[in-house]
């Protein structure tokens, strides 16, 4: 009885988030309300309430999320699953609202009232991990400083899908990330590793 109910908690959890990233994906943050929440995510306001206490508990969920809608996608490691991080985002962003909106979120912080740089840092820690194994191993030159460089990707990758969005909606933004890395590759990984990273991006389409 208490596992089902802990279940049908969850899952009651799962879907205010689900219907608050398609609410806010499609009205930002100011233009979403708790009422339209409840009703995409089909839900009672003692449900709602009972998980997010405020609005603004709700759009933090949404932008925390974003690591799970690409980190268990990946299959790879070392150098390339780095690269394969940045390859499934540019696809998923595409497709998944969840991700979507917590982005849309992270990036439009200004006039709601959020002060809140975790999902950079969040990405930020993610990729210096990888990076750090990736550099024990010997496929990150030594006189690369890990730290620097993740922060740099999470940096560039930002403005990178606001450009993307702006020209085309994001449709190129797999195209843009591939470009990236046939720039920074030569500078940051041994030859012969540069050479081995798979860089076909649509294999995640």
């Amino acid at each position: 009885m208490v596992k089902l109910q802990q279940d049908r908690a969850v899952k009651t959890r799962e879907a205010i988030v689900r219907g608050a990233a398609e609410v806010f994906d499609q009205y930002g943050y100011n233009g979403a309300s708790v009422n339209r929440i409840m009703r995409r995510a089909g839900v009672s306001q003692g449900a709602m309430y009972f998980h997010f206490k405020s609005k603004e508990e709700l759009a933090r969920a949404v932008m925390n999320a974003q690591p799970d809608t690409i980190v268990p996608r990946l299959d790879s490691d070392g150098l390339q699953r780095i690269v394969d991080m940045t390859f499934v985002w540019a696809w998923q962003i595409q497709r998944d609202v969840l991700l979507r909106a917590g982005v849309r979120l992270t990036n439009e912080q200004d006039g709601t009232g959020m002060h809140d740089a975790s999902p950079y840092v969040d990405w930020a820690r993610i990729l210096e991990t990888s990076l750090t194994q990736a550099q024990d191993e010997g496929q990150v030159n030594e006189s690369v400083n890990v730290r620097q460089f993740a922060e740099l990707l999470v940096s560039a990758c930002t403005g990178m899908q606001m450009f993307a969005k702006a020209v085309s909606g994001r449709q190129d933004l797999p195209d843009r990330v591939v470009a990236m890395w046939r720039i920074l590759l030569p500078g940051v990984a041994p030859a012969r590793i540069a050479a081995s990273i798979n860089l076909d991006v649509r294999r995640f389409a």
